[in-house]
Parts: C-alpha cells; structure tokens; sequence
C-alpha cells in the first residue's frame, strides 16, 4: 500500500492527474517490469524446487546438482 500513496503523491506533484503524463507512463512500465520479474522469479523457483524433489526421488545426483545449483543462481540475483 505503500507504494500507491507515493505513487499519487507523485502524479500530485506532476500537475499531471487528468492525463497519462510521460512520468507515469514510465512509472507504470517500471511497476508492470518489477511485478512481472517477481512473478517469473517465484515460478522459476516453484519450478526448480518441484524438479529437485523429483530428482531426490529418483536418487539422481547428477539432476539434483544441477537443479541446486541453478536454484542458488536465481536466488542471488535478487
């Protein structure tokens, strides 16, 4: 909720409440990029967790490595 508080108080600020100013369409697209970088983060990790299970399951080390190894990289992009 934060955010949308300090999202009006900048179209506030811009004079810009009636029309789609350039400011808030910029806002918008970094908005719509940050949610849909979080949606794909927590799918790819959903998706990887559900394989490294598999991989246990299997007993296959060479799957689990992999699997593990690519669930770290993601996780330190954060």
């Amino acid at each position: 909720m934060d955010k949308q508080y300090s999202y009006a108080d900048f179209l506030k600020a811009m004079g810009q409440t009636g029309k789609e100013s350039s400011a808030e369409k910029l806002l918008n697209e970094i908005y719509l990029d940050m949610f849909l970088n979080i949606i794909h983060r927590e799918q790819s990790s959903f998706r990887l967790l559900r394989l490294i299970d598999e991989a246990l399951d299997q007993k296959d080390r060479t799957k689990f490595m992999k699997y593990t190894k690519a669930l770290q990289q993601l996780q330190n992009t954060k």
